[in-house]
């Protein structure tokens, strides 16, 4: 089982697409996007993602891409 990192469209609109698209492409993750993931006024402030539910933001789309594969290693069970 991969790990599930979930995008809203509006926060990949603000920068975290190109998160999504090198994400997308990781064999060993599952990338999914939502319309809304009723984080709306963290998505104001900068880009984000949900690592199997947990909150990870970074101020650049690198930073954001680095952070959730950290969290990844850090948090995952398999």
């Amino acid at each position: 089982m991969n790990p599930i990192v979930e995008f809203c469209i509006s926060n990949l609109a603000k920068g975290s697409q190109a998160v999504f698209d090198i994400l997308d492409k990781d064999p060993n993750i599952d990338c999914l996007e939502y319309g809304c993931l009723t984080y709306c006024g963290q998505c104001n402030v900068g880009l984000y993602a949900l690592v199997n539910g947990d909150y990870v933001s970074g101020e650049s789309p690198e930073e954001l891409q680095a952070n959730i594969y950290k969290h990844i290693e850090e948090n995952w069970l398999f």
